[in-house]
């Protein structure tokens, strides 16, 4: 049940923030949107660096972390060039030509953006069971409050946008809860695959924090700084990493 409770928490964050578009009646402004996405990647920075980084040199060595990270950028940027999606605040589709719809192209890239969130939750849940340490699943459960954290403000990132394109309110909240069930998915198939390869958990950490740290330079950060007021987003993301540090440091 503990480590259930890691999978279904960023689950709620998304969900929760998804059911904004329910109840504001004209989204999020340009302002807060950038915030929100400033947030986000100061978030994930920091539980690349505290909840998946550190453990893996910890428990191995920065050369088996230097690659494994390095191994998650790669493995990031062939999914980006190899599914075709439409991030939140572009005009036009990357990755490879398609006739989807604009709505069918923002919920890929939201399940691009949620697979290493999912292989971080999933990876510290292996750590969990791995050692057994009250220590070790208060630092996960660190993460997956983090992660859940950063998930509120982008259901409402996601919803939003889907309701914008002509989804109905309804139909929009749907596929933002939709969007979220990638994480839990990808959280147990990487469980269960370091179930099957714990030798190699130091790498798998290390790889899901490049994979996360490719979501934030590649997505994140451009649209927080895009345009006028990116000095919101600059804000958003020193108090989501700090908020994270904290939150990890409550925890440890």
């Amino acid at each position: 049940m503990q480590i259930a409770l890691l999978f279904i928490i960023p689950f709620i964050g998304t969900a929760l923030g998804a059911s904004g578009v329910l109840f504001l009646k004209n989204g999020l402004g340009k302002r807060t949107e950038k915030a929100v996405l400033g947030f986000a990647s100061g978030v994930m920075i920091a539980a690349s660096v505290w909840s998946l980084l550190l453990p893996a040199i910890e428990s191995s060595s920065y050369y088996t972390a230097a690659s494994g990270f390095l191994l998650g950028i790669a493995f990031l940027l062939f999914i980006d060039y190899l599914t075709p999606h439409l991030h939140a605040l572009a005009s036009d589709p990357e990755g490879r030509p398609s006739s989807l719809s604009r709505s069918a192209l923002l919920m890929l890239s939201v399940t691009i953006h949620n697979i290493p969130e999912g292989m971080a939750v999933g990876a510290g849940a292996a750590v969990t069971a791995a050692s057994g340490g009250t220590m070790t699943y208060a630092s996960a459960l660190a993460l997956s409050l983090g992660i859940a954290l950063q998930n509120f403000p982008e259901g409402m990132v996601v919803s939003f946008p889907l309701y914008r394109e002509g989804k109905s309110r309804g139909s929009a909240f749907i596929q933002g809860v939709i969007s979220g069930a990638v994480e839990p998915a990808g959280a147990v198939l990487a469980f269960i695959f370091v179930g099957f390869a714990g030798a190699i958990l130091p790498l798998f950490l290390s790889f899901a924090a490049g994979a996360m740290f490719y979501v934030v330079v590649e997505e994140l950060i451009p649209e927080a700084s895009e345009g006028e007021h990116s000095n919101l987003g600059t804000i958003g993301a020193a108090l989501g990493f700090a908020a994270m540090m904290l939150l990890d440091g409550v925890f440890a």
